[in-house]
C-alpha cells in the first residue's frame, strides 16, 4: 500500500464510487482562536488524530498558512485546482525552509498516530494510493514507532466506525536524522462484523525491492502537531497530529457523520470570535453539503442554488453554475441585496442552458433570503432557499473580502 509511504504497483484495484445526495455531497480569519500578541502562534481548539476529544493546541503563523491553504481541498489533494496546489506548495516550502525539529527521526515528537491531510499525485503512485487516499469518506492515518525493539511505520485506512479498517505495516530503520527506511511485511483488514482479521492479498515477500522505500521528514513542528514528508517516488505528504475545527467539520461532512451536530458545535464555538456583521464574500463557492431532504426536479434544485458553484460578484451580482454533461452547464443569474446584519435578499431570474458560446433561455424565477451563520475566506455556513442549511467552500483561491 502506498498511501503515505510509497512503493510500486501492488496489483490491487479498488475504485469506490461516492453517491452524491442531498445530505452528503462531495466532500476557513474569522476562525476559531486568536493570535497571541507577543508570540507568532495561534491558539486553536483541535481534535487529536483518531480521537473524538477536543483540546487546545497551537500553530505558528507559517503553519497556520499551510492549514489555511488546505481548507476546502477535496480528496486530500486529488481534486485540488492548480491554484490551490500552488498555494499549498508555497506554504510547504516556507515551512521546509523554517526552523522545525532539526532531526525528526531522533525526536519523540514523531512517534504516534498522524492523520494524512494532503498528498501530491505523481504518475508513479500505486493504484491503492490513487484510490484509497483520494476518497474523503475514508480516514487515512500513519503510525510511527521508532523507539521500540520492533520499529514500525504503519498505514491505516479507516473505512468507517461501523465497517472497520485496513492496516498495512512495514519494518522501519532510521538511516539519519530525517530519513526512515521501510519494507512492508504484513497487512490485514479488521472488519467490525468479523471476529478475525482478513489477510491483505499481496505477497510482500515476493515483491522484493517493490516493497521497500524511504520517507524523509522535511518539517516537524516543535509542537509536534504538524509534519511534512517526502517519499522515494516524489510524493509530498502533509500530516497533522491535531486538526483544527474547520478541518473537523469538513471531515464530518465528507464521512456523513453527524453533520448537523458538527455544524451546530462549530457555530457555537465561533460565536465569541465571529463578527456580528457577516458579509456574503465575493468569489466562487462550491456547495459541499445541504440539509435538503425532499428533492425537487433537477432544474429547480439548480435554479435555487441547491447544487454546483455559487459565484458572488461585485455590485450585488450572483450566479449559480451547475455542470450537466460534456461541457454543457446550467446557469442562473440574479441579484442580492443586504437586508440585515447577516442576511441578504436574493432574486434569481435569468436561467439558461449553456453549451460553449450558445445558450438556451430557461424561464424561471426564485426569491429567497440568505442568512450567513459563519463565514471566512475558506468556508461559509448559511441558510438559504426554504431555510435549507448549506456549507460552501471557496474554490477560486481568492482571499479578497
Amino acid at each position: 500500500m502506498a498511501t503515505i509511504m510509497e512503493i510500486g504497483n501492488l496489483g490491487v484495484q479498488f475504485r469506490p464510487q461516492i453517491a452524491i445526495n442531498s445530505t452528503r455531497k462531495w466532500p476557513g480569519k474569522q476562525f476559531l482562536g486568536q493570535k497571541m500578541q507577543n508570540k507568532k502562534r495561534y491558539l486553536l481548539l483541535c481534535s487529536v488524530a483518531g480521537q473524538k476529544e477536543g483540546k487546545a493546541c497551537s500553530f505558528t503563523k507559517e503553519e497556520n498558512g499551510l492549514i489555511e491553504a488546505l481548507i476546502g481541498i477535496q480528496g486530500r489533494g486529488r481534486a485540488a485546482s492548480p491554484q490551490q496546489l500552488q498555494e499549498v506548495e508555497r506554504a510547504v516550502k516556507v515551512l521546509e525552509g523554517s526552523e522545525g525539529v532539526s532531526e525528526p527521526t531522533s525526536s519523540s515528537l514523531i512517534e504516534g498516530r498522524w492523520q494524512l491531510m494532503f498528498t501530491t499525485r505523481p504518475g508513479s503512485a500505486s493504484p491503492i494510493q490513487r484510490t484509497f487516499v483520494g476518497v474523503d469518506s475514508f480516514s487515512v492515518f500513519q503510525e510511527v514507532f521508532l523507539r521500540t525493539n520492533d520499529q514500525r511505520v504503519s498505514n491505516i485506512v479507516k473505512f468507517s466506525e461501523a465497517i472497520g479498517e485496513l492496516k498495512v505495516e512495514a519494518l522501519a530503520t532510521i538511516k539519519d536524522g530525517k530519513r526512515i527506511l521501510f519494507q512492508f511485511d504484513r497487512a490485514a483488514f479488521s472488519f467490525k462484523f468479523l471476529p478475525f482479521k482478513v489477510p491483505y492479498p499481496v505477497p510482500f515477500r515476493l515483491l522484493g525491492d517493490e516493497a521497500k522505500g524511504w520517507l524523509d521528514t522535511t518539517y516537524l513542528s516543535p509542537s509536534g502537531n504538524l509534519r511534512i514528508s517526502r517519499g522515494n517516488k516524489g510524493t509530498t505528504f502533509v500530516l497533522q497530529r491535531e486538526t483544527e475545527q474547520r478541518q473537523k467539520l469538513l471531515s464530518s461532512i465528507s464521512t456523513g457523520t453527524r453533520v448537523e451536530e458538527a455544524i451546530d458545535e462549530f457555530i457555537s464555538l465561533n460565536q465569541n470570535v465571529a463578527n456580528p456583521e457577516l458579509e456574503l464574500l465575493e468569489g466562487e463557492w462550491q456547495m459541499i453539503w445541504s440539509s435538503q431532504v425532499e428533492t425537487d426536479s433537477w432544474i429547480e434544485n439548480a435554479g435555487n442554488g441547491l447544487m454546483g458553484v455559487q459565484i458572488v460578484k461585485p455590485n450585488g451580482q450572483l450566479k449559480f453554475l451547475v455542470g450537466i454533461l460534456f461541457g454543457i452547464k446550467f446557469s442562473m443569474t440574479g441579484k442580492y441585496e443586504k437586508s440585515g446584519s447577516n442576511t441578504y435578499d436574493v432574486i434569481m431570474d435569468d436561467g439558461a442552458i449553456l453549451a460553449g458560446m450558445y445558450g438556451i433561455p430557461v424561464e424561471m424565477e426564485s426569491k429567497f433570503t440568505i442568512e450567513i451563520l459563519y463565514t471566512d475566506d475558506k468556508i461559509r455556513i448559511s441558510r438559504g432557499y426554504n431555510k435549507i442549511l448549506f456549507v460552501h467552500v471557496r474554490v477560486d483561491g481568492s482571499n479578497k473580502k
